[in-house]
């Protein structure tokens, strides 16, 4: 039985090769590392998951915009909030993401990891928020 990494890889496989502009292989990144994130995890990496998870399915960002939003947010800030870790982390797995044909299927599924994921993440969420407020003016 694959890992949930093995199977990331082979998403990644698939989101990297993606021609759409949109670049899902953002929103696959920041899903996947909110979800596996655990104790050991660091701060950076779960707080840019969930922004990334926040901009996507809250704010309509496709992935690019996702990523233009990192880099501005790790040129402005050196420091990182320690956020609450969920016991459960959404219903979506990568392994139903891969379970859907390449195409479209598989984009919507993606886009529904992300939403489960984020929903997962709801005691974060206002934190998120006035995080993208204070830094990038987003609101």
């Amino acid at each position: 039985m694959p890992t949930e990494l093995e199977l990331f890889d082979e998403l990644s496989f698939y989101t990297l090769a993606h021609s759409d502009p949109a670049f899902v292989h953002q929103n696959a990144v920041d899903a996947f590392a909110a979800q596996v994130a655990d104790e050991n995890t660091k701060p950076i990496a779960l707080v840019f998951g969930l922004v990334g998870l926040y901009l996507h399915v809250e704010k309509n960002f496709t992935g690019r915009q996702v990523q233009i939003a990192h880099m501005q947010l790790a040129r402005r800030r050196k420091k990182w909030s320690t956020l609450p870790l969920p016991d459960r982390r959404g219903s979506v797995r990568v392994g139903d993401v891969l379970a859907e044909s390449p195409g479209p299927d598989r984009d919507a599924m993606i886009h529904c990891w992300c939403i489960s994921v984020w929903e997962a993440f709801e005691a974060s969420r206002e934190e998120i928020a006035r995080l993208l407020a204070a830094e990038l003016d987003i609101v």
